[in-house]
């Protein structure tokens, strides 16, 4: 079985001691992550005080950035985006920003090859970062993808 964890420099890195993904076998496990630039501090979507605490947001940029960034982990593990059958969200404003997320998520997965994951899309208080929202995806290698 191959069992591997998944480093890459075209995603943001870390905020913890964790890889971006592990793979195991056909299956890609990845780690959540938010809309921070590789390689960057600044965050896509996100105004602070000089303070550092949250001034203002924009959350198509930021769902926008996290699912570039979500790409780009099941890319460097050699998983086309089409490999991805679930998805799971945490937004910090359900009732102000799902809207938004859903429109970006149905233009991430929509056109030729749509891969239609199962989703889960859930309200948290609070990510380790000032962001609001992180996306998670797990893939499966399809056997007439490669």
């Amino acid at each position: 079985m191959n069992d591997s964890t998944v480093h890459t420099t075209n995603a943001p890195a870390p905020v913890g001691a964790y890889p971006h993904a592990r793979r195991v076998g056909d299956t890609l496990y990845c780690s959540g992550v938010g809309p921070r630039k590789a390689g960057a501090t600044d965050i896509p979507g996100v105004t602070l005080h000089a303070d550092g605490t949250l001034a203002s947001k924009d959350i198509e940029a930021q769902c926008r950035s996290c699912f570039t960034n979500a790409r780009a982990v099941v890319e460097a593990a050699d998983f086309a985006w089409t490999d991805v059958v679930d998805v799971l969200v945490f937004l910090t404003d359900m009732a102000n920003d799902f809207d938004t997320y859903n429109a970006i998520y149905a233009e991430c997965f929509a056109g030729p090859g749509n891969p239609n994951p199962a989703r889960t899309t859930i309200e948290i208080s609070a990510l380790p970062t000032p962001i609001a929202v992180e996306v998670k995806v797990i893939a499966v290698r399809q056997r007439d993808s490669r």
